[in-house]
């Protein structure tokens, strides 16, 4: 997934099926931000509208924070020994 641009949150707006059920605004806005998905290089509108809904609500969530914090960074904990470091979520371009 990477970083949205204005556009990306403006242009959903002029879609039909967002002006008839404004929540599907979410699906055309993941459809235009996310770059690869597993396996798949190619993600459209019919991907994110066959997701299970845990999995686009994870990914509702990972586009809040990247575009919230401007990175996909996240500080996580040693389980072993309490250290604490960042690691990133996606490379470029994914």
């Amino acid at each position: 997934m990477r970083l949205a641009t204005a556009f990306d949150e403006i242009e959903p707006l002029k879609d039909p099926r967002v002006r008839v059920n404004p929540g599907y605004l979410v699906v055309v806005l993941l459809a235009r931000v996310i770059t690869r998905l597993g396996t798949l290089e190619h993600v459209d509108t019919r991907v994110v509208e066959n997701l299970y809904a845990a999995d686009l609500a994870y990914l509702q969530d990972f586009y809040q924070r990247i575009n919230d914090n401007g990175h996909s960074r996240l500080l996580v904990a040693c389980p072993h020994c309490s250290g604490e470091f960042e690691v990133e979520t996606a490379g470029p371009g994914e």
